[in-house]
């Protein structure tokens, strides 16, 4: 696709799917699933990572409550974790816990270890760790193919809540862009094997450390300069168009407040190339992240879904906290 023929509002809706909405709609669908079984009892599920943290008080598949704060693992002192599960409870009243993420890793509070792919709910459930009483940690999953392992912790949550609660169907390709974007290839509600791009991070590194770093002082958006990137993060010499970004601001080629979101669209574009293009892709994504992702899939010939990650996550533990009672 001709990134110069579409404007950017075509571009983002040419093919990508309506995003479905956590809000009422999804919060009353999940709450029909699970309210058969799960009683009265309320519980609290955490979203533990290494520098945020959600938690959410859940009703029959319905947040009642929540907090979102900054305090990851690395933030909480050494035997800390006790104190601050207590001052969640005081936030959110008392409740039983089930913690996802960096929290059950080796710098968290309780190692949870891994389960291996293809992994459920039900071998999730089945490996949960007990730091404390009324406190569940879930483990990761792991996935080793051709000499390569890769590891997840709290996306698992997201990736097969989706599943779940009919946000995407049992047979899919989903992304988790960030930090580290995670695709995902489920089978049979299984995720079956992913894998791990330090997309986020390698951005946030060229930004704060690289030479061109100095030309990444714009905006970042879907419109022509990203485009611009995904057409050339897709050719597979993405570091050779790296070094170009200085030269072309030195040589009038591309208008220097264009660099940021170019460099974005490289490494975007390098990313979704590998895995989906003339792909149908679930997002579970924030909507800037969201929005970058499924422009530029849709560039390269794909379809992009937009799925709420809170609903997700919230599904999932809510599924999870089912098989435990």
């Amino acid at each position: 696709m001709d990134p110069g023929a579409l404007t950017k509002a075509e571009r983002a809706s040419a093919q990508c799917v309506p995003a479905v909405r956590a809000g009422q709609a999804v919060a009353k669908s999940a709450g029909a699933i699970y309210s058969d079984n799960m009683g009265q009892q309320d519980f609290i599920a955490v979203d533990w990572g290494t520098t945020n943290r959600r938690a959410y008080r859940i009703r029959a598949g319905a947040v009642i409550g929540s907090v979102q704060d900054a305090l990851g693992v690395t933030a909480v002192p050494a035997g800390g974790f006790e104190q601050e599960v207590a001052r969640l409870r005081e936030a959110l009243g008392d409740a039983p816990m089930l913690l996802a993420g960096m929290v059950g890793s080796n710098r968290g509070w309780v190692d949870a270890g891994y389960v291996p792919t293809p992994a459920t709910l039900e071998q999730l459930s089945a490996a949960m760790v007990a730091p404390t009483g009324g406190v569940r940690i879930i483990p990761g999953v792991r996935h080793v193919a051709e000499g390569r392992g890769d590891v997840m912790r709290g996306e698992e949550v997201q990736l097969l809540g989706a599943i779940s609660a009919g946000l995407a169907p049992p047979d899919a390709l989903l992304c988790q862009p960030g930090t580290h974007c995670k695709w995902a290839w489920m089978r049979d509600g299984a995720i079956a094997r992913f894998v791990t791009a330090m997309t986020g991070e390698m951005f946030a590194l060229l930004r704060n450390h690289a030479l061109i770093g100095q030309e990444m002082t714009g905006e970042i958006s879907a419109g022509d300069a990203f485009a611009d990137g995904v057409r050339d993060g897709a050719r597979g010499d993405l570091l050779a168009s790296l070094f170009g970004v200085r030269p072309a601001s030195l040589l009038g080629l591309r208008a220097r407040a264009d660099a940021a979101a170019y460099v974005s669209g490289l490494l975007i574009g390098a990313d979704c190339a590998a895995y989906a293009t003339g792909q149908r892709v679930h997002l579970l994504a924030d909507a800037a992240l969201g929005a970058l992702y499924a422009s530029a899939i849709v560039q390269l010939g794909g379809q992009a879904v937009r799925i709420d990650s809170q609903a997700a996550f919230i599904a999932g533990a809510t599924r999870l906290w089912e098989n435990l009672t």
